[in-house]
């Protein structure tokens, strides 16, 4: 079987790289910038974890992030940012290669632990480009006094020498860097913000979710997160400007998917894709632009050699999306399949204003068990109970339903919120039409793995894991082993409501 797959996935890595822009218009294409109007940036990639555009620079208006509104004020903020998959390994495995997760085989959550998987020819990291190009490459641990990467390398695949090092300070003197700095604060368990606490009677929880004194404290945690998040930023951009570097380094902070609440992370509505992008090189890029323009995390590869004055390679399936040699799209596409232990396949493509999705696996219910989610969201506690006892709205009923339907579409100028599915109304069938094939278009010719059924061993060990797991923390929280939803709801109102 692993020598058959790895066939496949050279053959549909050949495809992508030939036909891979072929679904979304793309006036121009990537080429080489002139890079001899000067020294080469620095350049450093902020991500954070778990977080969607949910700073007071994008309106937010219970948060204060001044850092991160600085940064957008000296350089450019894009409103539709979206990554290709709504969960970490897969949306890494992405944006560090610029290739879709399902065209090179990394598509499922956490896969290829151990098995030596190695990407298909010719893909490589983007930090083997840089290599190349004389840059020391960084994935950086201690960012600043106080500050602290995870020097996360979340891939689904296996590489020898992702990084050069923890830091950009272990280059040679004169050297430009590409570092990656993750942090964690926006994943749960949130980091609440002691300096300035918000108030959850102000939160305003989406149609979707239950209006309910939990799930108001905890959306209002993960906004604190947000500021304690901006805070450390801060130091790291103190840091550039202190050694000298601000001017000559290009930054972009962009978070490496959406929210984690219930209908956002692991999903491809909104909530679970859509991500804040902002990008800085002073004196390089305009300052305070705000951009509407499609950007997929799939263009950060490209774009960023690109703006170094190094020629994006052509099997590269992102565009550039800054520079002299920019192209714009007019749609981006992201995909979910197995996260964790839940085994799923759905597929999305978005433009302006509209958005379908394709449950490749109907029968299966937005709730069916994820160990992860149900040991430590609590409004899905919640949910569940609400539900059994028939008290849910008919908009927060929908995702409890024992079912998927087959295709979502939605109008999101009109429902930004995606709860008014237009998939079986007649005046929209056009529109669903000419999406369902523009679809069909990018699984044939990104050469899309999720087709291929997984291992059953592998599946068969993350189930193993995840119930090993759950109860070890059932049995933390003095719970019984199944862990019920009533259980779970009364031990999240203990700890978070008091």
């Amino acid at each position: 079987m692993g020598t058959t797959r790895r066939g496949f996935l050279k053959a549909g890595a050949g495809l992508a790289a030939g036909y891979a822009l072929s679904s979304c218009s793309l006036p121009g294409g990537p080429g080489r910038r002139d890079a001899g109007r000067g020294k080469r940036p620095n350049i450093l990639w902020i991500t954070s974890e778990d977080t969607s555009p949910d700073l007071a620079c994008y309106g937010q208006g219970l948060v204060e992030t001044p850092n991160l509104d600085r940064l957008a004020s000296e350089g450019i903020r894009f409103t539709r940012a979206f990554t290709t998959a709504p969960v970490c390994s897969p949306s890494r495995s992405a944006f560090m290669t610029g290739m879709y997760q399902t065209s090179i085989g990394a598509h499922n959550h956490r896969s290829h632990r151990g098995d030596g998987y190695t990407l298909p020819p010719p893909v490589k990291l983007i930090t083997e480009y840089f290599r190349e190009a004389g840059y020391y490459t960084a994935n950086v641990r201690t960012a600043a006094p106080g500050v602290r990467g995870t020097g996360k390398r979340d891939f689904n695949f296996h590489v020898e020498r992702p990084f050069d090092g923890t830091d950009w300070s272990g280059r040679n003197p004169g050297q430009p860097f590409f570092a990656h700095l993750n942090l964690r604060l926006t994943h749960r368990p949130f980091v609440r913000d002691p300096h300035r606490p918000i108030d959850p009677d102000e939160v305003e929880v989406p149609p979707f979710y239950p209006d309910t004194p939990l799930a108001r404290r905890d959306w209002a945690d993960y906004l604190e997160s947000i500021q304690v998040l901006d805070r450390e930023i801060g130091k790291v951009l103190e840091r550039l400007e202190r050694e000298g570097l601000e001017e000559e380094t290009l930054v972009i902070y962009f978070g490496d998917h959406g929210r984690p609440h219930v209908r956002a992370k692991q999903w491809l509505y909104e909530g679970g894709i859509r991500i804040p992008l902002i990008v800085r090189w002073p004196g390089r890029l305009p300052a305070g632009v705000v951009s509407n323009a499609l950007v997929s995390a799939l263009d950060f590869a490209p774009t960023s050699l690109s703006l170094a004055g190094i020629e994006p390679p052509s099997h590269m399936q992102g565009v550039v999306f800054l520079g002299e040699n920019a192209a714009t799209r007019d749609c981006i596409f992201a995909a979910r399949d197995r996260c964790d232990e839940t085994v799923d396949r759905i597929r999305c493509v978005r433009e302006g204003r509209w958005k379908y999705i394709r449950n490749f696996m109907p029968g299966r219910p937005y709730t069916q068990f994820n160990a992860y989610k149900e040991s430590i969201y609590p409004v899905l506690a919640q949910m569940e109970v609400l539900h059994g006892e028939g008290r849910l709205s008919p908009v927060q009923e929908r995702f409890m339903a024992p079912r998927k339907p087959e295709e979502e579409l939605y109008d999101l100028e009109e429902d930004p919120f995606e709860t008014a599915d237009l998939a079986g109304k007649k005046e929209y069938r056009d529109v669903l039409n000419r999406l369902r094939a523009r679809l069909d278009r990018w699984i044939e010719e990104t050469g899309d793995q999720g087709r291929i059924p997984e291992d059953p061993r592998v599946r068969a060990y993350w189930k193993k894991v995840a119930a090993r797991r759950f109860r070890r923390r059932m049995r933390r929280w003095g719970l019984s082993p199944e862990g019920t939803a009533r259980e779970r709801l009364a031990f999240w109102r203990k700890r978070l409501l008091g």
